[in-house]
């Protein structure tokens, strides 16, 4: 079933949406502004987020950036009367997939969804393919996903003791994990020198 996360600060509105998801087979939740609803993005998954832009709290693209940060593949479909490319602009930097004008026409609505949706779906699977290719026999995606995922939330470089000791794995997995991230070009390394003893190298992801 696709969920469906609504920001609004107008009842009416959201009341209005809900009805529209409903009817087109979504399940949906409703937030009256974007602290709220970042509250409940954390806690849950949905497909697609539906965001008024002149709210309290949090205005539209304060939270579509915070969205974005959180997820950076969920579609978010920013709901406004502004028309000006200036707001345009400002929500396709803050990370928004697509515009729905007020009043919102229920058809328009439901095929922005469901097209969001689709392209969603299509760049997922490209992405699997692309990572498919990468991954070599013996190499686990879903555990080089887990490292990599670590590495990248990283803002120093660290050890393999850090990395084990961090996501859980054994240090001989993260030693093998590592080397082949080092020898594909997406990890670096470089020695650290401490007042005693040999170097320790430290690894870091280099953004490739």
């Amino acid at each position: 079933m696709v969920r469906v996360l609504i920001v609004d600060d107008d009842e009416l509105i959201r009341f209005t949406l809900q009805e529209v998801c409903e009817f087109a087979g979504f399940e949906s939740e409703a937030f009256e502004n974007g602290a709220l609803a970042l509250q409940r993005f954390h806690q849950g998954r949905f497909e697609v987020v539906l965001v008024d832009y002149f709210m309290p709290v949090m205005d539209g693209v304060e939270t579509v950036g915070a969205l974005r940060k959180l997820d950076d593949q969920v579609p978010i479909v920013v709901l406004t009367v502004d028309e000006r490319q200036e707001t345009v602009n400002r929500f396709r930097e803050a990370g928004a997939t697509d515009f729905a004008l007020k009043p919102v026409r229920v058809p328009d609505l439901i095929s922005r969804i469901t097209l969001n949706l689709e392209l969603s779906r299509l760049k997922r699977q490209q992405q699997t393919k692309q990572t498919e290719v990468l991954v070599p026999k013996g190499i686990s995606e879903n555990t080089i996903s887990v490292i990599v995922d670590y590495l990248k939330n990283q803002a120093e470089p660290v050890t393999l003791e850090m990395i084990t000791k961090n996501i859980g794995l054994a240090y001989p997995t993260v030693q093998r994990y590592m080397a082949h991230l080092l020898k594909e070009g997406h990890v670096n390394a470089d020695f650290q020198y401490g007042k005693i003893g040999r170097p320790i190298k430290h690894y870091f992801w280099n953004g490739d």
